[in-house]
C-alpha cells in the first residue's frame, strides 16, 4: 500500500477524532493550549494503537481467508465509512455536558473514536501490510487533527462537525473500492 493511501486512511479515520475534538473546543470555556495538547494525545495514541491490535488479530486469521481478503477489506472500510456517513447526518441531541477534559471522559471518547482504526488493522493485516508505517501517520494525522479541531470547535462551534465525518466516510468508502479493484484487475 502506498504511503499517499495510508495518508487518506489516516485522514478518513481521523475524521470521527476531530468531529468530537470540535465539539470538546465547544465545550471548554477557557481553552487552553494544554487542554487541547491532552485530547490530541489521547485521540492520536488511541488512533495509533486500535490498528496495532486490529492487525495482530488479523495475523492469526489471514491464511484462513487469503483467497477473499480484498472483500473483507473492501467490506470493513464500506461499513466504516456508511456508519461515520450515517451518524453524522442522524439527529443527536445531547441535553447533559460533559467535561471532555476529565481522564474518563477522554478515555471512553478515545475508544469509542478508535473501534473504526482496530478493524483497519485487521484489513492491514489481511492485505499483508507492515503495521509500522500506518499506525505512524494514523497516530500522527488524527493527533494533529485533533489539536486543530479543540480550537475550531471553540472558535466555530458545530457549523463544521457533521460535514467532517460525512467526508471521511466517503474517503473510506473510496480507500474500499480502490482496495477491490486492485484485486479484481
Amino acid at each position: 500500500m502506498d504511503i499517499v493511501t495510508i495518508i487518506f486512511i489516516a485522514f478518513g479515520l481521523a475524521m470521527d477524532a476531530f468531529a468530537v475534538s470540535i465539539t470538546s473546543g465547544l465545550t471548554i470555556k477557557h481553552l487552553r493550549i494544554n487542554n487541547a495538547l491532552k485530547i490530541a494525545i489521547f485521540f492520536g495514541s488511541f488512533q495509533a494503537v486500535m490498528p496495532v491490535i486490529g492487525w495482530l488479530a488479523g495475523l492469526s486469521l489471514r491464511d484462513f481467508i487469503a483467497g477473499v481478503d480484498h472483500w473483507i477489506a473492501f467490506g470493513l472500510l464500506s461499513f466504516i465509512g456508511c456508519k461515520m456517513i450515517y451518524e453524522s447526518i442522524k439527529i443527536k441531541s445531547s441535553k447533559k455536558e460533559i467535561n471532555p477534559l476529565n481522564v474518563y471522559v477522554l478515555l471512553m471518547l478515545s475508544i469509542a473514536t478508535s473501534i473504526d482504526a482496530l478493524a483497519i488493522g485487521v484489513s492491514f493485516a489481511f492485505l499483508k501490510i507492515s503495521i509500522a508505517t500506518p499506525i505512524i501517520v494514523i497516530g500522527a494525522v488524527t493527533f494533529l487533527l485533533s489539536f486543530l479541531g479543540v480550537f475550531v470547535g471553540n472558535r466555530f462551534g458545530h457549523f463544521f462537525e457533521s460535514k467532517i465525518e460525512i467526508v471521511g466516510g466517503f474517503i473510506l468508502i473510496g480507500i474500499g473500492i480502490k482496495i477491490l479493484i486492485e484485486h479484481l484487475v
